[in-house]
């Protein structure tokens, strides 16, 4: 008894710490911008989607960063029926030391953030100078090869309050260019002058190699007066006109090695290739989707760069339903990244196993300077044959005997002979009125009924624009279990594809029928097709 005491008590608490680490709120890390410098200033931000346990212990961060300041903001929002609060904490600090710094995770009560990288550099910010306002531009790497990212960044220094203040922008007609996110605000010191920062960066893509110059960029200013007591006839501050530019760029494009000319070329600082599928078994039945989902996720690319993925998959024996690709590209502070996520649909014409070859995408690695490819093994799936409908067994009705007189059987003949001759005479009468009404007008075969009813639920099906109901009404009609098995040519088999298309790949966009119904109404007929009784009564005379 004891024993199932003690057990009882470690369920229980299995229970009720399992619930507890699925009720934990998700804490993220981010920064502004990285690397950083030593003598400047950043944010370093927490954000959550759901209430922390408690409240935050930054003092973990004092012993690798000074906080200068702390801010802290929330917002609600229905999503999906559900609601949702967000929380972030926005701390303003400054690295007392260089070097690959880790910044340690922060217990907001039970819950804790995930630790995060940071590289501060000690290198000076600008060239020490006496001026109030000048700009500074950097791009990295200054020996890229053809299509590969180039982070431009330009920093505008100043001691002086700006009014107002225009600046150009970088134009390249060889090379794509990106902006990155938002500006960043910081403050520095050069040489024991303080200087407010406003950092602005770009993703430069050369699209031809050889020498590449990024002109001068030009800030126009209107600064406030540096003359103490200088102020208009209304008390607004006098300001004056500055203008200071930047220095140019220039960057030596390499070209496409030798080596990967015949690939296609795709140049990354890292990537990703998955996939995910429907059914985790990799089975499904005959005529029924099986989903495939491939996702490549670059970093450093731009999505028009990413090839297609999964589009050129044919096997004997099932048919493919690609869906359109989704495209994503995120502008972060540290480059641009890139999406690509194709989905297909695979539908066996019949049972057994095929086999899907494996995926393969050649890319270089800028960071490494290699030639590396990601790859996705060959995949085995099975289809599964559809189970045949059961038939009932109707028991057999039991007969009590029965000792009948004479007299009671010679009625029963009686009766069956008057059925008998009854029929004779409805038969005759049938066939009489069958052949005159075909002399009237040409034979023309008419489909059974269940033909008829499943054809005006097709036709009632597209003129409402129901793909589920006009689905059924075609399985009914051709008495198969899957669209898969409908034969079918012309605009009527690819109408029946984007039917498949449609109903597989979760569209949510509107689906219209009227291509359907007339390539139904239009579609070439065989005789196996037809299923119809033949106007041909002579056997019945043969008796």
């Amino acid at each position: 008894m004891q024993q199932r005491f003690v057990l009882r008590g470690l369920l229980f608490a299995a229970l009720f710490f399992s619930t507890v680490l699925a009720q934990a709120a998700e804490i993220h890390v981010s920064v502004d911008r990285n690397p950083v410098n030593l003598n400047d200033s950043f944010q370093l931000i927490f954000s959550a989607n759901d209430d922390p346990d408690g409240k935050p212990d930054f003092s973990v961060l004092q012993q690798q960063f000074e906080i200068l300041n702390q801010q802290r903001s929330s917002s609600s929002s229905w999503v999906n029926g559900k609601s949702q609060h967000n929380q972030q904490w926005t701390l303003t600090v400054m690295a007392k030391q260089a070097g690959e710094l880790l910044i340690p995770p922060v217990a907001f009560g039970t819950d804790v953030s995930k630790p995060l990288k940071l590289t501060v550099t000690d290198k000076p910010s600008a060239q020490a100078n006496n001026e109030d306002l000048f700009l500074e531009v950097q791009a990295t790497p200054d020996k890229p090869f053809v299509q590969s990212q180039v982070i431009y960044s330009l920093r505008l220094y100043h001691r002086l309050q700006i009014a107002q203040a225009s600046l150009s922008e970088p134009e390249l007609k060889e090379a794509v260019i990106e902006k990155l996110g938002e500006d960043s605000n910081y403050t520095t010191q050069i040489k024991g002058v303080d200087y407010w920062v406003t950092e602005r960066k770009y993703a430069i893509f050369p699209q031809q190699s050889g020498v590449l110059t990024i002109p001068a960029l030009t800030l126009n200013a209107e600064v406030v007066s540096a003359q103490a007591g200088r102020s208009s006839f209304f008390g607004q501050a006098i300001t004056q006109n500055k203008r200071v530019s930047s220095k140019p760029i220039t960057l030596n494009v390499q070209a496409v090695p030798e080596a990967l000319k015949q690939t296609s070329w795709l140049s990354a600082e890292s990537l990703q290739l998955t996939e995910q599928w429907s059914d985790s078994q990799l089975q499904v039945k005959v005529g029924e989707p099986l989903t495939r989902t491939v996702t490549l996720l670059a970093k450093g690319s731009t999505v028009g760069q990413l090839p297609e993925l999964s589009t050129q998959i044919t096997v004997d024996g099932i048919k493919t339903y690609p869906d359109q690709p989704q495209l994503q590209e995120a502008k972060n502070s540290d480059g641009l990244s890139a999406m690509r996520q194709e989905k297909i649909a695979f539908i066996a014409n019949k049972a057994g196993e095929y086999q899907l070859p494996a995926i393969d995408v050649a890319w270089f690695n800028t960071k490494s300077q290699q030639l590396e490819t990601a790859h996705l093994p060959a995949v085995t799936i099975k289809a599964l044959p559809v189970a045949e409908p059961v038939e009932t067994q109707v028991a057999p009705t039991a007969v009590m005997p029965q000792i009948a007189s004479v007299e009671n059987q010679d009625q029963v003949h009686l009766w069956q002979t008057i059925s008998g001759l009854l029929a004779l005479g409805w038969l005759i009468n049938g066939v009489w009125w069958f052949k005159r009404s075909s002399k009237e007008q040409p034979v023309i075969v008419p489909p059974k009924t269940l033909a008829n009813a499943a054809e005006a639920n097709l036709k009632q099906a597209c003129q409402s624009n129901n793909p589920q109901a006009a689905k059924q009404a075609l399985l009914a009609y051709f008495s198969v279990d899957s669209l898969a098995a409908i034969v079918a040519t012309g605009n009527f088999a690819d109408e029946i594809s984007g039917l498949n298309r449609y109903l597989y790949s979760g569209e949510t966009s509107e689906w219209h029928g009227d291509g359907l119904w007339q390539a139904f109404k239009q579609r070439p007929v065989s005789n196996q097709q037809v299923q119809a009784v033949e106007v041909s009564l002579e056997p019945l005379f043969k008796l």
